[in-house]
């Protein structure tokens, strides 16, 4: 299987399987000296861990599976600090149920990657997704921490936030709120009325989507490399690369094609000898290079696709497809907003610190 491993500089190629023994990370080229915290690695995990909730407020919105995600790093560490050689973390799977899963050893479950895992590959572990599953996420959240500690030297902060789930949209913006509810919602009263919405999909049997804002800021003018391997392209394929994520917009996204170009451009004037941007239409982002500005885009996030009604599919005998019906067991999230968002945070970290060490 290719495709495991993201960066040019920063490198970090992920390993491991849901149910398996356990989930990894290598990291090649986090720079010599930098100040590795296993406590920072560790409060990022604990904040995309199932069954944590945000600062122990549970959510009708994630699954029931509790494991506590603890981070072993196995190399390139020494006192604290990185060696520059690779970084090698593990996290131990302990809690897996995957006799759940036992009917799913030929039936191919709706929205899930079972049934290309099986036409590409010819075999895939059936238990809760294998590779395919959201739980993958916990070691690319684990090499965004040791990535935010580079960015940290710069001033560079990431803050991700669900802006909208179940059809509820946020009113404010209020950073301060994100980690005081359920969905990791800048707006206490906007996440209330969140909760309520998933709550009645989760009696329904059904799940949400939603979508997900990330905000940088402290990012010089100067990051990203033109032509293909631009700082949104690259943010772009790193987001999309997320199971559950089915598009992304920066600055004013797809509502700048109902602008003109007088409104759409962020105008610019000079302020105690340096360029200012009157607006951020852009993101942040001009000609595939960071501009000075906040960098600021949204994620799609897909419903859930396990849900606990019949749904028709297919199972295959003897090597021929029939159809037929299949009732999804185990434990599930309704809506991944809140646990997703960690992730988001993560990968555009990785982004930000291979981008930064490119330059």
């Amino acid at each position: 299987m290719a495709g495991n491993t993201y960066g040019t500089v920063f490198k970090v190629t992920t390993f491991g399987e849901s149910h398996g023994e356990g989930l990894g990370v290598i990291i090649d080229g986090c720079p010599a000296g930098t100040d590795i915290d296993i406590q920072k690695i560790q409060d990022a995990l604990d904040r995309r861990r199932p069954g944590a909730g945000v600062n122990g407020i549970k959510s009708a919105s994630v699954t029931s599976r509790n494991e506590p995600d603890k981070a072993e790093i196995l190399s390139g560490v020494f006192n604290g600090k990185a060696e520059g050689t690779p970084i090698a973390i593990v996290i131990r799977n302990t809690s897996q149920h995957s006799s759940d899963y036992s009917n799913l050893a030929e039936t191919f479950r709706p929205g899930h990657a079972d049934f290309t895992y099986s036409e590409k590959y010819g075999i895939r572990d059936y238990r809760g997704g294998g590779r395919a599953s959201g739980r993958e996420t916990a070691a690319r959240v684990a090499a965004g921490a040791v990535a935010r500690m580079i960015l940290e030297q710069k001033n560079i902060k990431t803050t991700a936030y669900t802006l909208k789930a179940a059809g509820i949209k946020c009113n404010k913006i209020d950073f301060s709120e994100i980690e005081q509810n359920s969905l990791r919602a800048p707006d206490n009263q906007a996440a209330a009325l969140m909760e309520q919405k998933i709550d009645e999909f989760r009696r329904n049997g059904d799940s949400a989507g939603g979508i997900i804002e990330c905000v940088v800021k402290g990012v010089p003018a100067g990051l990203g490399e033109p032509v293909f391997d631009k700082l949104d392209a690259e943010l772009a394929k790193a987001m999309l690369s997320v199971g559950a994520v089915k598009g992304i917009e920066f600055g004013a996204g797809f509502s700048a094609a109902d602008l003109c170009g007088s409104v759409n451009n962020d105008r610019m004037h000079a302020e105690n000898g340096k360029a200012v941007f009157d607006t951020n239409n852009a993101g942040g982002i001009l000609g595939g290079i960071s501009n000075g500005n906040d960098i600021v885009f949204r994620v799609a996030v897909k419903p859930v696709p396990s849900i606990f009604q019949a749904q028709n599919t297919v199972c295959r005998k003897d090597g021929v497809y029939e159809s037929t019906e299949l009732q999804i067991k185990g434990r599930h999230d309704v809506c991944l907003c809140p646990r997703i968002v960690p992730v988001i945070e993560a990968m555009t970290d990785i982004v930000l610190a291979d981008m930064l060490l490119r330059n």
